[in-house]
């Protein structure tokens, strides 16, 4: 036997709502399975089971608030099926292996009598509108993002602050924990963006618009190669001790239109290519903002990668997300003067910022990251 216990999907997770089963006892499960969605302050999160075999039981109910590890359900794995055996369950959570990414199933959620569609839940966060004083026209009247976009247009009034504050708080204690356990350093070096610049501009010239890449898919990009080669910034901090990890799983940052942060992770992206790269954020980006993510993506990436987009501060730093030990941050590109060849050229320059364990690495390792990742965007035709 085994216990599907409440996993936890971040430092700043302290216990989630169960929304909704998708499983019944008696139904067979294999590693990987979406098998629940629960609430937290990030949305609607999907959660799977790392067991295969049969649902036993089902041991906590759609609209309890459960602390990570509490037990949920009992799944009697293939080993112990085909024994025979039913040995006592262990209530202590295992930690969890990583599963790969699927596709998020996109149908209602359900909390308690609530029921409604992750991405209704995320605009009504937004709007500050309360859901249950919403009609329903999606399956079994759940809620659905046009009813709550018809209330904003007939103008319903906010009922309650909007919970952004709330994952605001949650956002800030964690970061404050990070901060003062995690022992920071950083170096930052500015480098010469316009090959890559003029490379990108070429290359997305005969593109139609959805096809074409956005500098963030280099940045990205490099950083998974230089991770790669720097393991000493790639893994986890655990129990005291730091565990490489076997792949890069390069965690984006995305800030969420109504406010806070999540950092979904990109599996194996060391081993994409760059339009796999790019397909594979745009995928992770739209469901973090529409409320549909893993559990797994939430908690498998190894190095996170930060960028400010096309407009803001020169430069940033920022918090490294445990129990990751490096955080990559790029600030926005900006056109300055730049010696090249002995002459002063304008050129678009970027800096880039690696937030740093000191448990783990030093500065001749980041050092080390950083040129490999300025080299590779200096030749951007080996991406």
């Amino acid at each position: 036997m085994g216990v599907f216990a409440m996993p936890s999907l971040g430092s700043d997770m302290e216990a989630a709502t169960l929304a909704e089963w998708l499983v019944r006892p008696g139904d067979r499960v294999r590693r990987g399975d979406v098998v629940a969605v629960v609430e937290t302050q990030k949305g609607a999160i999907e959660i799977e089971t790392y067991e295969s075999g049969t649902v036993a039981e089902l041991t906590a109910e759609p609209g309890q608030t459960l602390p990570v590890g509490t037990p949920m359900a009992v799944i009697r794995t293939d080993g112990a099926a085909e024994a025979g055996a039913t040995p006592p369950v262990e209530t202590t959570p295992r930690p969890e292996p990583e599963a790969p990414p699927v596709a998020a199933r996109p149908g209602p959620v359900s909390a308690g009598q609530l029921r409604a569609s992750p991405a209704a839940r995320v605009r009504a966060g937004e709007l500050g509108l309360d859901l249950a004083g919403l009609a329903g026209s999606g399956p079994g009247g759940a809620v659905v993002l046009a009813d709550v976009e018809a209330a904003a247009a007939r103008g319903a009034q906010p009922s309650a602050p909007a919970p952004q504050v709330e994952m605001r708080k949650a956002i800030a204690a964690a970061m404050t924990r990070a901060k003062r356990t995690i022992p920071h350093f950083y170096l930052s070096e500015t480098f010469d963006l316009q090959p890559a610049t003029d490379w990108l501009a070429e290359r997305n010239a005969a593109r139609p618009p959805e096809a074409r890449l956005l500098m963030a898919a280099l940045f990205v990009r490099a950083a998974a190669l230089a991770a790669a080669r720097v393991p000493a910034l790639n893994g986890h901090f655990t129990d005291g001790a730091f565990h490489p990890a076997p792949v890069v799983n390069a965690g984006l940052a995305v800030a969420l239109r109504g406010g806070g942060l999540v950092a979904p992770a990109l599996g194996d992206a060391a081993a994409l290519d760059l339009d796999q790269t790019m397909a594979g954020m745009r995928d992770l980006v739209a469901r973090a903002r529409a409320g549909r993510l893993r559990g797994s993506e939430i908690t498998a990436g190894t190095i996170t990668v930060s960028a400010l987009g096309e407009r803001g501060a020169e430069a940033m730093t920022g918090v490294i997300f445990p129990p990751q030990v490096a955080l990559v941050c790029l600030g926005a590109p900006k056109l300055r003067p730049w010696v090249v060849e002995g002459a002063i050229r304008p050129r678009q320059v970027a800096t880039v910022t690696v937030s740093a364990d000191h448990r783990v690495s030093d500065g001749r390792q980041v050092a080390r990251f950083i040129e490999i990742f300025a080299d590779a965007l200096a030749h951007p035709e080996r991406l």
